[in-house]
């Protein structure tokens, strides 16, 4: 198996809606105050959480949300308040390859109505995924240069906290990823770490696998080729379920060979650790099970760890596995696995 396995690409109607999804979460945003926006375009009451403790934006008219709006106008009120447990908390939002620009302002300046940071996560490298449920990407170098170009016009000087690349450069470690295409994805990684720390209000942290795929001994080498000397962090944990705990030890052990970089967990779905049982190569996928881990903060109480974040949006697919939709489509009857969980 590969070591994590990312969020998946955006189903085809939320990659094509992506746009307009920012473009509606700023309308939204601007019915709020600029402290606790109430967010109440979707029918949810969706409220931003305190900004002393978590100041990611939290989308009010995210798929979860529009979810508690339907559920509770159908007088599904056990559900809808199982599913508010996700749709209350900040998620990272995937910038899919249309409009990137258009997709990456309208989260920005949503998030910036509220005094609050958004959670971005690109994931368009070339060769993504070596052709499993998520592959894709850019169709070439110049592809992904213009996206990333797109992606930090967008930010501007807006607030931004942007997860680069998910399995991006663990995949150059583990084998996945065929050796004609490395020199490439680390000029790009590297020219997207540069164009992106540029900006005067954006945090870069560079994917960097997770406690169960293997050793940090064998991911600091390339991680420092892919630029992570000039990127704020690394992220841990992305979409996979290792707990808090381990992917703790895991992140220090690896700061202490990267110069001593903080980093980032992914906590949105560890919170009874990995799945252990079925088909070992599938594990990752849609496992039962499992629940919602700590809640996205700041405040972590380890001065390396920056922050527990819902990299990951809980409720999306990880493939077609287990009875699931595709990768990135959402997948409600895990959700309330996950929230119940």
């Amino acid at each position: 198996m590969y070591g994590s396995k990312p969020a998946g690409n955006m189903s085809r109607r939320r990659a094509a809606s992506a746009a307009a999804l920012g473009a509606a979460a700023l309308l939204l945003a601007g019915c709020s105050s600029s402290g606790d926006g109430d967010g109440k375009g979707t029918g949810a009451g969706i409220t931003q959480q305190p900004r002393e403790a978590d100041p990611f934006w939290v989308n009010p008219d995210g798929t979860a949300a529009e979810q508690v709006a339907s559920l509770t106008e159908a007088g599904e009120k056990d559900q809808a308040a199982q599913l508010r447990k996700i749709a209350q908390q900040p998620t990272g939002e995937w910038i899919s390859p249309e409009n990137p620009e258009e997709q990456a302002r309208g989260f920005t300046e949503a998030a910036d109505e509220t005094d609050r940071t958004a959670l971005l996560v690109l994931y368009n490298i070339p060769h993504r995924d070596c052709g499993q449920y998520s592959q894709g990407g850019a169709a070439d170098g110049d592809a992904y240069r213009s996206f990333v170009d797109g992606v930090a016009k967008g930010i501007g000087d807006r607030a931004a906290t942007v997860v680069l690349e998910p399995d991006a450069v663990l995949h150059l470690v583990d084998g996945c990823t065929p050796q004609e295409f490395h020199e490439e994805r680390y000029d790009l990684l590297n020219g997207a770490v540069d164009k992106l720390t540029a900006l005067k209000n954006t945090k870069v942290y560079l994917d960097a696998g997770n406690a169960g795929w293997g050793h940090p001994d064998q991911i600091f080498d390339p991680l420092k080729r892919a630029g992570i000397d000039r990127a704020d962090g690394f992220a841990v944990n992305v979409s996979n379920f290792y707990t808090t705990e381990e992917s703790v030890a895991y992140g220090k052990q690896l700061s202490a060979k990267v110069g001593g970089k903080p980093f980032v967990v992914d906590t949105s779905r560890n919170g009874n650790g990995p799945y252990t049982e079925g088909a070992p190569d599938e594990r990752w996928c849609n496992p039962p099970g499992r629940a919602l881990g700590e809640t996205p903060t700041t405040k972590t109480a380890d001065p390396l760890v920056d922050a527990y974040l819902w990299v990951k949006r809980p409720g999306e697919s990880d493939g077609e596995c287990k009875g699931g939709p595709k990768a990135g489509e959402w997948y409600p009857e895990y959700a309330l696995e996950l929230a119940r969980g």
